[in-house]
């Protein structure tokens, strides 16, 4: 029987999230082999007056790829995709691979060779001169990856993915206005006592537009102004390694000490370029509907009561910041009271507290009033 909760979300991804317009060429990417979503995508682009183009991506084949790839190569086929994009006017991709952890194990330096050659290059294009939405799809592997049954993750993901991001939307406002007029952040925590600049960096919204799941909003540190030590209590899984008990110490912006479960394999990622030591984004969750870690960043970095704080900068994926990596790792901090709790402080005001909005103004963000 066919679910209309994957018909609606269909609808919200075309009309809401791209907002694709009679004959605008859309790709939509699956990321595994998942059929219900991109059928139903495919009949919402033709409802609309669009046209759907469609390919289909398998970690462990792309995995052979890798593991002998060479830099003419990648570069090869980065050439040959660009020029795909070059004809599109939106994007989605839908990532529902079954194994996240795929490319662990591929050595260091071929994984560098991919994410410069490759990832960089078509994820630039694509974000930079389309209309863009990046969607989780709930199967097998995510629901065992987050502990939880089949049937509970998707009840999960269609709250997550459907509630009403233009409400959201609109109770954001505040808080944007407020990063764009602070300057100095502190925040203290468990393990936790950061300060840095927002000065003069832009901050956005992100409301159900160029992710699924959705619900934060971020700016960026001034690149310099980063001191003191943060401990990150939710595990990150990063090109197949899940890393857990992440800590840093930071010395005017520069990350000068990194230790985790697998410090040596840590040490090596924060290592793959200068910038990567230096952070790209701070990003505060507010979705109400996700509560704890999936191991998946695209809900992860959404969890309210949580925030991010991520070494290196992709600059498609956050424009503004000048500190340019290869690396883009949102890993995050939850601050309520059984993570620990913790403060957020924007110029010596009291912003959030225990994972709770404290002024008046930012409420409207609390779990309580965007479900």
């Amino acid at each position: 029987m066919k679910d209309p909760r994957i018909e609606q979300l269909a609808r919200n991804l075309i009309q809401y999230s791209v907002r694709l317009e009679p004959g605008e060429k859309i790709l939509i990417e699956a990321d595994g082999l998942e059929v219900p979503l991109a059928k139903e995508l495919i009949k919402q682009v033709y409802a609309v007056g669009g046209v759907p183009f469609l390919i289909i991506h398998n970690h462990e084949l792309w995995r052979e790829i890798i593991l002998n790839c060479t830099e003419e190569q990648m570069a090869a086929m980065a050439s040959y995709d660009v020029n795909r994009v070059n004809d599109m006017q939106a994007y989605i991709l839908i990532r529902a691979g079954e194994n996240m952890s795929e490319y662990s194990g591929i050595p260091a330096e071929k994984m560098a060779i991919y994410r410069k050659h490759y990832a960089q290059q078509i994820n630039g294009k694509r974000y930079n001169d389309t209309k863009w939405c990046i969607v989780r799809y709930p199967n097998h592997a995510m629901a065992q990856q987050a502990n939880m049954s089949l049937e509970d993750m998707e009840d999960l993901y269609f709250n997550v993915c459907n509630l009403d991001y233009s409400k959201m939307d609109r109770a954001m406002d505040h808080l944007v206005e407020l990063m764009d007029r602070t300057d100095r952040v502190r925040i203290v925590g468990e393990g936790t006592d950061l300060s840095f600049s927002i000065l003069g960096m832009p901050s956005f919204k992100d409301a159900g537009l160029m992710n699924l799941p959705d619900g934060e909003v971020y700016t960026m540190p001034v690149r310099d102004s980063v001191n003191g030590v943060i401990s990150y209590n939710t595990p990150s899984l990063k090109e197949g390694f899940v890393y857990e008990n992440v800590y840093l110490e930071i010395k005017d912006g520069r990350i000068v000490r990194a230790t985790a479960n697998d410090s040596e394999r840590i040490n090596k990622l924060l290592d793959i370029d200068f910038n990567a030591r230096y952070f790209g984004e701070f990003g505060i969750g507010v979705n109400p509907y996700i509560e704890k870690p999936m191991k998946d960043t695209l809900f992860d970095e959404k969890i309210w009561g949580s925030f991010h704080f991520t070494p290196g900068c992709v600059p498609a994926l956050s424009p503004g910041n000048e500190n340019l990596s290869e690396l883009h790792w949102d890993i995050v901090q939850i601050q309520r009271p059984e993570y620990g709790g913790g403060e957020i402080w924007f110029d010596d005001v009291l912003i959030r507290k225990d994972g709770m909005f404290v002024p008046e103004a930012l409420q409207a963000l609390n779990p309580e009033n965007l479900k």
